[in-house]
């Protein structure tokens, strides 16, 4: 076996999902799957004698529930932890919760479906254990290390040609309205929220592409907006882009920014994965550069791959200012790292001071 494979542990009640969940990862050679377990309880006897780099978790099982689990292993010994959760309210909640004690991920639990659906969550599954593999997790230093030695990168599928064509150009501007663009992966819930919570009550209006399955997100923007001073809601179609206001593109549909007259708009809409993802941050970046041009701010946090690298460069081509979270306050430095080696990004910051920049770029 080599060295390099990403060892997981699938913990979930379900034999049918832990089979569904056995299959897809060792359908891919740098995924070995050393273990299964029903519940929270075998798992620990298990995590005696197995080391896993992942572990893919459930949150309502007999005997310890999920939540639990996460808590005792994060501090215990902190292993990165993808939640596998149903899309239901409460399970989204929970999942929620689960990424506030530490979890690195959700992903939605695999089921029966058309084969583009099974397809898709496969790639999306697939992408979340690398991700988490490469995730920095606090551990003493006794503990040792888990970060692999070799980079994993993944391959992106389409372009943003596939839901907008790209434009040399952008749209004739008239107006001196400043839109902020944000995109993050893995660890970017925790991003997002020092983000926004930083922002004034009359901030540029916000447009964000937060890789999450679908109804996670509306859970998500809801928790946000109870604590932070900007109205915070889950994106939805001709949705206006305001001062005061962050728009999260809702999950597993593409979110591009419009314009009609002096007024911003969203447009929700179905399509294909673009660089693996759906929403696609470059999606998001590639319509801030055709209808916002030098208007627009961008911002892209932590993840794993190369998803809004190019629409970043494109926006910054047309004339926008963009902001990097730097490495050492990334989860995953992917994202960044490649808009930064593309040559899209004007400024590589820390993320307590992402807001500030993004802010003082859109006076």
């Amino acid at each position: 076996m080599a060295d390099t494979q990403i060892k997981v542990l699938i913990v979930d009640d379900s034999a049918v999902v832990r089979q569904t969940l056995k299959q897809i990862f060792e359908d891919d050679k740098k995924i070995d799957v050393i273990g299964v377990a029903a519940d929270p309880v075998i798992a620990l006897k298990k995590l005696e004698t197995i080391k896993p780099d992942v572990i893919t978790l459930d949150i309502e099982m007999p005997r310890m529930d999920g939540l639990t689990f996460l808590k005792k292993i994060m501090s215990e010994n902190p292993i990165p932890v993808i939640i596998c959760s149903s899309k239901s309210e409460t399970g989204s909640d929970n999942a929620l919760n689960a990424l506030d004690f530490g979890a690195v991920d959700i992903i939605q639990k695999p089921k029966m479906g058309t084969k583009q659906f099974l397809e898709d969550s496969k790639v999306r599954l697939l992408d979340a254990v690398k991700a988490a593999s490469m995730a920095k997790i606090n551990k003493k230093s006794s503990s040792g290390s888990r970060t692999p030695s070799v980079k994993r990168t993944v391959q992106p599928k389409l372009t943003a040609d596939a839901m907008l064509s790209m434009s040399t150009r952008p749209t004739h501007i008239d107006t001196t309205e400043k839109i902020i663009v944000v995109g993050a992966s893995t660890g970017g819930t925790e991003a997002l929220k020092v983000f926004l919570e930083a922002m004034p009550i009359d901030a540029p209006g916000i447009v964000i592409v937060q890789h999450m399955p679908e109804n996670f997100t509306k859970a998500f923007a809801e928790r946000l907006n109870g604590i932070c001073d900007l109205e915070i809601k889950e994106a939805a179609d001709n949705d206006s882009v305001i001062r005061g206001r962050a728009l999260i593109a809702p999950g597993n549909k593409h979110c591009l920014i419009k314009r009609s007259g002096a007024r911003y708009y969203v447009e929700i809409k179905e399509g294909p994965l673009v660089c693996r993802h759906r929403p696609s941050v470059d999606v998001l970046f590639r319509s801030a550069s055709r209808y916002i041009g030098k208007n627009a701010v961008g911002v892209i946090m932590t993840g794993m791959g190369d998803d809004g690298a190019r629409g970043m460069k494109e926006m910054k081509d047309n004339g926008s200012m963009n902001i990097a979270q730097d490495e050492k306050s990334c989860i995953v430095f992917g994202m960044p790292n490649e808009a930064i080696k593309r040559g899209g990004v004007d400024s590589i910051l820390p993320l307590q001071n992402l807001s500030a920049a993004a802010l003082k770029a859109a006076k």
